[in-house]
């Protein structure tokens, strides 16, 4: 039976999150049993179908594990150190044939759901791979992680990816929460700068900079921001995970600027490292 999105009288998850973990969950599945060899190349990436496939499988039972409320140490949030913890459990888990890795994909993202119905929204909150993240939040991050490999996986096998304008939308609570971990030193230093973001039908909000500091402001739209970014919800999410070069979707239109420095647009990906 599967769980509800409702979890006590107290909290809900967003509307349409939990069907969007599972129709991703699903969808990954069917890309991954569509897969007549799992030892092809992930564009991109050093990735095998089979090894990425299995990376799913693993995240989504530590997904599932941090939402029944274990620890989980992996990696310290830094890009090195998670590449790092991706590589030793990879090679601990050897597992990369298409059927177990599709039946676990959806398992561990429905034992994820289930363990979200019988932890409270209060409760101590997650230590997660990129900091401590309540329970929405953590659920945001899931759907975030499987598009963006979903997506890769998608590309590599030649089929449609399931990454939508209402999939990017419940994506964004993970994202404006993990962007000031993932400030990119380099690109910020020295730079003073408000941005004002707004995704076409969904989300604005405001990212301002100083001295290397990053502040997010959700929902609020800057005062006399600098630079005005319109992009589409599927286009942010591409480019945000470093799956789209933001120039490609300059060129197809998803993505307009305005502003006293238009030209701050450019800059605004390099600001951040890909979760």
């Amino acid at each position: 039976m599967h769980t509800t999105e409702r979890q006590d009288s107290a909290w809900s998850l967003p509307d349409g999150l939990a069907q969007a973990i599972r129709g991703t969950a699903d969808d990954i599945a069917t890309l991954v049993r569509s897969a007549s060899d799992t030892g092809l190349a992930v564009p991109g990436s050093q990735w095998t179908v089979g090894e990425a496939a299995a990376h799913l499988a693993m995240a989504n039972e530590l997904m599932a594990d941090l939402a029944a409320g274990r620890e989980r140490p992996y990696g310290d949030g830094t890009p090195e150190s998670l590449a790092r913890a991706n590589a030793e459990s990879l090679a601990v888990f050897t597992e990369r044939r298409a059927e177990p890795l599709a039946t676990m994909i959806t398992e561990q993202a429905e034992a994820f759901l289930d363990a979200l119905s019988h932890h409270a929204a209060d409760g101590p909150a997650p230590a997660t791979p990129l900091g401590l993240m309540n329970r929405s939040v953590l659920a945001s991050y899931l759907l975030t992680h499987m598009l963006g490999h979903g997506y890769d996986l998608a590309r590599a096998l030649r089929r449609p990816h399931m990454v939508d304008r209402a999939r990017a939308g419940l994506c964004m609570p993970f994202m404006l929460s993990v962007m000031p971990r993932v400030v990119n030193p380099g690109a910020t230093a020295g730079l003073a700068a408000r941005y004002r973001i707004q995704l076409r039908g969904g989300e604005t909000f405001g990212v301002s900079l100083a001295d290397g500091a990053v502040q997010v402001t959700p929902g609020t739209p800057l005062q006399r921001a600098h630079c005005t970014i319109l992009l589409e919800p599927v286009a942010f999410l591409l480019i945000a995970l470093g799956r789209l070069n933001p120039w490609h979707a300059i060129a197809r239109g998803q993505v307009l600027t305005w502003g006293p420095r238009p030209w701050l647009a450019t800059r605004f990906p390099t600001l951040f490292t890909a979760p």
